[in-house]
């Protein structure tokens, strides 16, 4: 597994453990990958950050080239390391953000300027809707879990995360 010192501007933080099972071991904090700008410096480990470095120039900018003919200068991060259970619903088993494991997506800014949401993208125009189901889609088999649109809790954002399903297969919707 690659430094991500290599490919973002990142730095490594201290592990954490909070006791309650939330905690990030092989922690960094990401401001900006493959030249791609967050919109808040995101905490996870380091191997979502490689996965996530791997998504960005394999499916990520080739798409936004293919379809809009330029590239994606930033992203829109709503959530990263966050110590919640899943869905934040109450008694639910912790969230893979709890662990560092997890980053959301929830719009994309082009070169142009042009910005493109999650939520409102999903059903917008031919172009953009394809943009977007391409990206989550082959998301899929890089991250072990990836959910959009289609599912009620993630209507208006990408979700990326690398639990370890029982299957050993993803689980993407």
């Amino acid at each position: 597994m690659r430094d991500p010192r290599e490919f973002a501007e990142a730095e490594k933080i201290r592990d954490f453990d909070n006791g309650r099972g939330c905690g990030v071991r092989n922690a960094w904090r990401i401001s900006s990958i493959n030249g791609v700008k967050l919109s808040q410096p995101a905490v996870v480990n380091c191997a979502v950050a490689n996965t996530f470095s791997q998504w960005i120039d394999e499916t990520l900018q080739p798409t936004a080239e293919r379809r809009f003919g330029e590239r994606v200068t930033e992203l829109t991060i709503p959530s990263s390391y966050a110590c919640r259970t899943r869905n934040s619903v109450p008694g639910a088993k912790l969230s893979e953000h709890a662990r560092g494991n997890a980053i959301d997506v929830s719009g994309f800014k082009l070169e142009s300027g042009d910005y493109v949401p999650v939520e409102q993208g999903w059903f917008a125009s031919r172009n953009v809707r394809k943009f977007l189901v391409t990206v989550h889609d082959q998301a899929c088999g890089q991250f072990t879990t990836v959910l959009g649109p289609a599912e009620a809790h993630h209507k208006d954002h990408l979700h990326f995360d690398l639990q370890r399903h029982r299957s050993g297969g993803a689980y993407c919707r």
